[in-house]
């Protein structure tokens, strides 16, 4: 698929060099008629926005080449990945038929082990026979003996020998048989001479020769019978050494069957994983096809649909040019609006700068008013301590008298002392009100913006306010004191009291200015 893909790309008909430069060029725009200029664009700027897309187009094209250079990448990387996974499979084939001819190997050695153990014990079992038959007549007990002892050895030998140890009692029972054969033997003879006891010397003689040469033979019979043993007995150790390699050996051979057993079962696995993971790729294969075919035609499908495009652009084009002559009438229209809208500031910053020029003679102005206010309120506030400190000396006057007809005038001696602590709040109160008239003064000492002028003008108002509350205050405090004055005058009617009172208030006295010094501390006004 991929060498077909690519045929196919290298199969369609290659682009001339100028034709895509051809259809993006932009039509030749009629010019304008001979007379005025037309309100067009500059061509520099329609020249730029026209190669901008014209290298745009290009981009997408060499994108287009570079996906069509990746697929076929993808292609040959494909291919690759599927002649590695049969490379990989023909090795684990190649393993896995290896692995078959060691196990039929083993198998035929196996068979040829067992075939040769099979001969072996037969050729035992035929040996054994052959040991028993040349026995005498007479020793068809110990023969029988024998046999049993055969029997008795070859009965373990059809099982597994796992200890050589045991022969040791077998060679005691053996010894043990052949001795129990000598004296049944020399019974027999004993028995035998029993009825030949009448016989003569020379019989006698002669039997026990018999006896003393069968003896004789029957004891090389057991001596060979013991040779004999000794040699079967080392065949046999032969034998059960033989066996018991054998019986490791096909241990040793079982083991390695049931290893390459599981080899064989893990290469079945991996067979088995192998082409599952084969028949993944063939399906990824195949969707990676379907999907670069997909692509393809999609390609194909953007080639038309590109010129669609370029047809679109270029009615685009025409449009953006009458578009852009509009362009040019509007913005010349707007800077001549710009020019209006200049000369227009120009007027209003002039007005701004009379109007700020006004501002400032009229902060000036009520500067000076607010001096010539301020120097009023002191002069004012003057005159009333002066006045303040004139009815301080009559009220010293007042108290003297008050102190000499102390009897006749409590209830006036009552006023004056109330009298007194109204003249301490008046004194406390023009403390505070000098007190704010400073702030006012400092505060009117910085003000210098016309915010801060109105709340001036507003303080100012308000000490004027308390000023005249004060005067009021003073005045009614006047009126008290004269009420106060006319009330002593009628009491003094005796010819006496006048004469003293015109000895005391004399002219002498009017301008003495001596009172009690803490009454003086007491009414006393600090004037700035």
């Amino acid at each position: 698929m991929s060498q077909s893909g690519a045929s196919r790309l290298a199969g369609s008909p290659p682009l001339p060099g100028g034709s895509l430069l051809a259809l993006l060029a932009p039509e030749p725009s009629p010019s304008p008629p001979s007379g005025t200029p037309s309100p067009g664009p500059p061509p520099a700027l329609l020249e730029g926005d026209w190669e901008g897309r014209e290298e745009l187009r290009l981009r997408e094209l060499e994108e287009a080449r570079a996906r069509a250079a990746q697929m076929e990448k993808t292609m040959r990387w494909w291919s690759d990945c599927t002649a590695n996974w049969r490379e990989k499979w023909s090795k684990v084939r190649a393993e896995r038929n290896r692995a078959r001819e060691e196990v039929r190997q083993l198998r035929h050695r196996l068979e040829a082990l067992t075939k040769e153990l099979a001969s072996l014990r037969r050729d035992r079992d035929r040996d054994r026979p052959d040991e028993r038959s040349p026995r005498p007549p007479p020793q068809a007990s110990a023969g029988s003996a024998s046999a049993d002892g055969a029997e008795g050895d070859t009965g373990p030998e059809q099982e597994p020998v796992r200890d050589v140890g045991a022969e040791v009692p077998q060679k005691a029972k053996e010894l043990e048989l052949m001795e129990n054969i000598l004296t049944s033997k020399q019974d027999e003879s004993w028995e035998q001479r029993g009825p030949r006891a009448s016989f003569s010397r020379q019989e006698r003689s002669r039997l026990l020769w018999e006896d003393v040469s069968v003896v004789e033979e029957d004891a090389t019979k057991v001596t060979a019978l013991k040779l004999r043993l000794d040699e079967s007995q080392k065949v046999l150790l032969k034998e059960r050494e033989d066996k018991l390699a054998l019986s490791k050996n096909i241990e040793k051979l079982e083991g390695e069957l049931s290893q390459w057993k599981i080899k064989y079962e893990e290469l079945n696995k991996n067979k088995q994983e192998v082409m599952k993971q084969l028949n993944i790729l063939k399906e990824i294969h195949q969707d990676e096809l379907g999907r670069i075919s997909e692509d393809l035609e999609d390609e194909l499908g953007a080639r038309s649909s590109m010129d669609k495009k370029l047809a679109e652009l270029r009615a685009e084009m025409e449009r953006l040019q009458a578009e852009n002559a509009a362009e040019w009438g509007r913005r010349e229209r707007l800077e001549t609006e710009k020019l209006n809208l200049e000369r227009e500031n120009k007027k209003l910053r002039a007005q701004i700068e009379d109007l700020e020029e006004v501002l400032a003679r009229k902060r000036r102005q009520t500067a000076s008013a607010l001096d010539t206010d301020l120097k009023t309120i002191q002069a004012e506030l003057f005159e009333k301590n002066k006045e303040l400190a004139d009815l301080k000396h009559i009220h010293t006057k007042l108290k003297k008298q008050y102190q000499e007809k102390m009897a006749e005038l409590a209830h006036a001696n009552r006023r004056v002392e109330q009298h007194e602590g109204e003249v301490k709040k008046l004194r406390l109160r023009v403390e505070e009100l000098k007190k704010e008239l400073a702030q006012a003064e400092d505060e009117v000492g910085k003000l210098m913006l016309v915010e801060r002028l109105d709340e001036a003008h507003n303080q100012t108002r308000k000490l004027q306010r308390s000023l005249d509350e004060q005067t009021e205050q003073s005045e009614s405090f006047q009126v008290q004191l004269e009420h106060l004055q006319s009330r002593l005058r009628r009491q003094q009617s005796a010819p006496l009291f006048g004469k003293m009172r015109s000895a005391r208030f004399g002219p002498d006295d009017a301008g003495d200015g001596t009172s009690d010094p803490d009454e003086d501390e007491d009414l006393q006004i600090q004037v700035p």
